[in-house]
C-alpha cells in the first residue's frame, strides 16, 4: 500500500458527528491527525479520544486539526462526542471504505474468534496532504503519545 495522501479522498464525502458531509481532501492546507478507533464507547477506543482530548492544547499549539474515524453512525459519535466533551470532529464510515484505503481494515481477534473490522490506527498528515506518519494496529495510549509528538516535531 502507497502512503495515503488527503487529496486522494477529492469528491469522496463522510457524515461528521452532526451529520454534514465532510472530504477529507477538505483539509489539504492544515496539518491532520486522523486517528481510526473500531467503536465509540469502548475502553480503548475512549482511552484513545479522551487522550488526544487531553493533549489538544498542544496540538492546537501546532496549528493542527484532530479528526477521529470509525464505522459507528453520526448519532453514536455525537453522543459520544458530548459525554466525553472531544473538541475535534468525528467522522463516520459505515461501510469502512475509507477505513479500508486508509489499511486501518482488517483481520482482527476477540476473545480468540477471528474478525474482520477497523483495525486502531493513527495517521499524520502535512499540509501538502501527504501522510507524514502511519501507525496501524498501536495501542491507544502509543497512539496518543506518538501522534502528539509527531504533530509538535520541529
Amino acid at each position: 500500500m502507497t502512503a495515503p495522501n488527503l487529496k486522494d479522498f477529492t469528491g469522496e464525502t463522510l457524515l461528521n458527528d452532526e451529520g454534514k458531509p465532510v472530504s477529507l481532501a477538505d483539509f489539504v492546507g492544515k496539518r491532520v491527525l486522523l486517528f481510526v478507533f473500531p467503536r465509540a464507547a469502548t475502553p480503548g477506543c475512549t482511552q484513545q479520544a479522551c487522550g488526544f482530548r487531553d493533549a489538544f492544547p498542544k496540538i492546537a499549539e501546532s496549528r493542527a486539526v484532530v479528526l477521529g474515524l470509525s464505522t459507528d453512525e453520526p448519532k453514536t459519535l455525537a453522543k459520544w462526542k458530548a459525554r466525553e466533551k472531544l473538541p475535534y470532529m468525528l467522522l463516520s464510515d459505515p461501510d469502512h471504505k475509507t477505513i479500508d484505503r486508509l489499511g486501518a481494515w482488517g483481520e482482527r481477534s476477540l476473545y480468540g474468534k477471528k474478525f474482520m473490522g477497523t483495525i486502531r490506527s493513527h495517521f499524520v498528515f502535512g499540509v501538502d496532504g501527504a501522510a507524514e506518519e502511519a501507525a496501524v494496529k498501536i495501542s491507544p495510549k502509543d497512539s496518543v503519545a506518538q501522534g502528539v509528538a509527531a504533530l509538535t516535531r520541529p
